[in-house]
This record gives structure tokens, sequence and C-alpha cells, in this order.
């Protein structure tokens, strides 16, 4: 994924944070005993929401304590092994090698090299999680596919890119036999891709620009885009995911979930528009100067 989808620390009360923070370990650790040492390497936020998402409603948070991926030498609270965090690591696996094995063929053949290697090295990984999860697997295949065409096609049309994008992220939320959750998830988790694809095109605008490479927002709306345009359907797609939100029970996890719509969100779109997002994405959200 990106690394959009992030809170903010300064309005989540400490329990809140900590919970978060137990959870991102705890989907390290969840990464590490099913794929190995390097499936933690690609571990980002964005699949941390999902985890979050994906809990049940009546699970308490009760962390306990585990080695920390990145230096063994440390303990620390980490969210007890789970069938949500279980489905955000093979969910992000997956996603993970196929846009590896898409970047590779997108750079060319020396400039590929890199995502080449990584999604080789991935590639075991990628089959066990494909196997765990046949029908998230296909759904990215499908969707990456059509993606694939409608960039190499310079489709014109800024909603049928991020459509597909929208569709796989969609894909991501099991069915749990409650038809009002699954209908809520599944809606949430559209909006959420389709503002994902918009928020990282608008991002790459004037990178695109430089190496000629496909761009739905300047393909909607020519090479400089439409700055208002774009806040309007962006905004759009963050009140459709609050609204799908409101339809669901996510428990005690409910004031981090919030944080991250009403606030993370909003503050990373405008961090992108006025240009100082490039800088807060290599920061990371525990330090207390972010």
């Amino acid at each position: 994924m990106f690394g959009y989808v992030r809170p903010v620390r300064e309005e989540l009360k400490c329990r809140d944070f900590d919970l978060y923070k137990a959870t991102y370990c705890g989907l390290c650790g969840a990464m590490r005993r099913r794929y190995g040492w390097l499936a933690p390497m690609f571990l980002n936020y964005d699949f941390t929401f999902l985890a979050l998402l994906l809990s049940e409603p009546e699970e308490r948070f009760a962390p306990c304590r585990g080695r920390c991926h990145a230096n063994p030498l440390l303990k620390k609270p980490m969210c007890q092994p789970s069938e949500a965090l279980d489905a955000a690591a093979d969910e992000s696996v997956v996603l993970t090698w196929w846009q590896l094995r898409d970047k590779a063929r997108d750079s060319g053949l020396w400039k590929g090299i890199p995502a080449r290697t990584l999604a080789l090295l991935l590639k075991p990984a990628y089959r066990k999680a494909a196997r765990r999860r046949p029908e998230f697997d296909r759904c990215v295949r499908e969707s990456l596919e059509k993606l694939s065409t409608l960039e190499a096609e310079g489709c014109s049309s800024m909603d049928r890119a991020a459509d597909t994008f929208a569709v796989l992220l969609q894909g991501a939320a099991p069915a749990s036999g409650e038809a009002a959750r699954d209908r809520a998830l599944q809606q949430l988790l559209y909006h959420l891709g389709r503002w994902i694809y918009l928020i990282d095109a608008q991002d790459d605008l004037e990178e695109d620009r430089a190496s000629g490479n496909y761009n739905a927002v300047a393909a909607r709306f020519g090479p400089e885009g439409d700055g208002e345009a774009m806040r309007r359907t962006l905004d759009h797609s963050l009140n459709l995911m609050g609204s799908a939100a409101q339809l669901a029970d996510f428990g005690c996890r409910w004031p981090v979930i919030e944080n991250i719509l009403y606030l993370g969100l909003p503050l990373v779109q405008q961090a992108v528009f006025d240009g100082s997002w490039k800088q807060i994405q290599k920061q990371k959200i525990w330090r207390h100067n972010t």
C-alpha cells in the first residue's frame, strides 16, 4: 500500500494510542510468524488500519509482550494473535507481491531490478498467502490487470481507474456472516481505496509529468491538474467512508478508527495539496514531534 492511512497522535488518548501501537506490532508479529523474516519489512500503517477494522467488536484490548522484529533484544506490547491480524498479514503479503511485480514490469530492465529481486524473495510467502486467501488474490490480480490496461490506454476517466483500485481494496474484507457489518466494511474499504488511488495520483502529479508516466489526475484535468475539483471528489470519498463507518460496531477500537477517518486522512490530504506530505511521510507517528 502507500502509507497514507495514519492517525493523528496528539488527538488520541494514551490508551487508544497504546492500542494502535500494539496493533501495529501485533501485525508485524503475525507477518513474521506466518511468513518469516522478510514479510515484516513491508509492514505499513494502511494494513494496520485494516487489522483494526477487521477485529471483532467484542474483542477486548489485552496486549501481551513479544520480541520486536526490528530489535529482538526488546520486548514490546502487542495485540495477541487473532483472525483479524492473520487476515491483514495474509492480504498485505498478497498485495505487496503483486505491486512489486507490477513495479518491476513498469520500471524496465535495469530500474526494475530492485523490485524484481524483492518479488523473487517474497514469492514463497506470496504463494502461501495466496493459498490462504485465494479470493483476495484473484481480486488483486484481476484489478491490477484491469488497471494496467486502463493506464496503457491512457484512460481519461479518472473514476474508472480509481474504481478499479477501490474494488481491489473492497475485497480485503472477508465475509463474516453478518450482512450489515460486511456491507458497511465493504463500502468503507471501497471508498478508502478510491481515496488512496486519487490522493496518490495527486501526490505524484509533478513526478509523473516529468517522467511521462500515466497519471489519472493529469489524464482528466491536464498536466497541471485541478486542485479545487480534486478536493471536492476526495472530500466526497471521505464523507462516504465516515457514513459507512457509522453503520458498524468496532468496539474499543472505534476511537482510533474515528481519529483516522475524521482527522488523519483529512490532514494527509491537506499535506499532499500544500506540498508537505513528502516530509511528513518519513516521520514515525510515535515521535512527539510528529
